[in-house]
């Protein structure tokens, strides 16, 4: 598979304040800080995020700080509850009005001065573990980089905690404290026109009745998943891939996916409702290739009242899509080989999509 956007890998290094071995469960992980200050120690830098439960006259829940192309800018982010149920951090990364991107791949921790093992401190979905018994209050500073590719425009820094399992596309999903932001400036701070997300070459292969076959894809992070994989990957799939002799080459929401085919929510271990919903329908002209920007578009006409299954396609078309967070795209089928043998069958399509 070959994914033409690629997003460009920046390291973050963290300096946690009080730390301790993480894992993967919800009961445990890496901030200590036992007992919530109301009165924290006065805050000197600029880039710095505030959410206090116990004095919310404290709160700061955005801030702006200059940068440069290839440096870094000192933040710290403070969330303090009246209760124990922090479990999660989720943070994430906009660079250049490119759209918001989950930043945990991009941690850089120091397994030497941290003593622990560094891919205990991350949930399987890219959140950071908030230790089981100091979920109260977290405290820590960090350098936040500014890619060397942005000499113009801003990155902005997304974070807030959720009380279970949340979503990089839903900062609403079990949502306890947040969203700060932290927006840094390049040069005017003026971001460029936004383009459009491509990937070429995803194969959704025909499904196996275990979830065990590659056949759903995710927009955000254009992976393509087995639905065995897990709950910690169910907000992540936009639609998959299936067959039928009655519809030929299907592509379905994961929300609308074809029970007798899979029984998704069974298979993931994941409810319904928490399942992805995306729309679509067949474009009406094929202009595929010449589409660059993001605002072109806009104009799709598929809306959240089309169908979340597209059936009978053939090599050639050109399906528009739109998903349940308002991102609208194209998908370019470029192969099928029909059948139900997830060794052998399968759908391959180009893919833009907005940031």
């Amino acid at each position: 598979m070959k994914r033409i956007f690629k997003q460009k890998s920046q390291l973050i290094a963290l300096l946690f304040v009080g730390l301790m071995i993480g894992c993967s469960s919800d009961d445990t992980s890496i901030f200590e800080n036992p007992d919530p200050d109301p009165n924290p120690d006065p805050v000197t830098l600029e880039s710095t995020i505030i959410f206090n439960e116990l004095d919310p006259s404290l709160n700061k829940v955005t801030a702006t700080a200059m940068g440069e192309a290839g440096g870094r800018v000192p933040g710290i982010i403070s969330f303090t509850t009246e209760g124990k149920t922090q479990r999660r951090l989720y943070v994430t990364q906009n660079i250049a009005g490119q759209g918001d991107m989950p930043f945990s791949d991009f941690f850089d921790f120091d397994a030497d001065d941290l003593g622990v093992d560094v891919k205990g401190l991350l949930k399987a979905d890219g959140s950071i573990d908030i230790d089981g018994t100091t979920k109260s209050a977290i405290n820590f500073t960090f350098d936040l980089p500014v890619p060397d590719s942005v000499d113009d425009g801003e990155i902005v820094y997304s974070f807030w905690t959720t009380t279970g399992k949340g979503d990089f596309r839903d900062p609403s999903k079990r949502l306890k404290l947040g969203v700060g932001t932290i927006t840094v400036s390049v040069g005017t701070g003026t971001n460029p026109a936004a383009s459009l997300r491509e990937f070429t070459g995803i194969r959704l292969a025909a499904p196996a009745a275990d979830g065990t076959s590659p056949s759903f894809f995710s927009s955000l992070n254009s992976t393509v998943y087995k639905i065995s994989e897990g709950t910690e990957f169910a907000a992540f799939w936009d639609f998959g891939y299936f067959h039928l002799d009655s519809t030929g080459a299907n592509l379905a929401s994961t929300r609308d996916y074809n029970p007798a085919v899979v029984d998704v929510p069974t298979t993931s271990g994941t409810p319904s409702e928490e399942l992805n919903q995306t729309y679509f329908e067949l474009a009406a002209a094929d202009n595929f290739a010449t589409v660059t920007m993001s605002g072109e578009l806009d104009n799709l006409s598929v809306s959240t009242t089309s169908s979340q299954t597209i059936s009978n396609l053939a090599v050639g078309d050109v399906v528009e899509f739109i998903d349940q967070y308002g991102k609208k795209g194209l998908i370019k089928v470029t192969a099928i080989v029909p059948g139900f043998s997830p060794a052998t069958n399968y759908i391959d399509i180009d893919i833009k999509v907005q940031p």
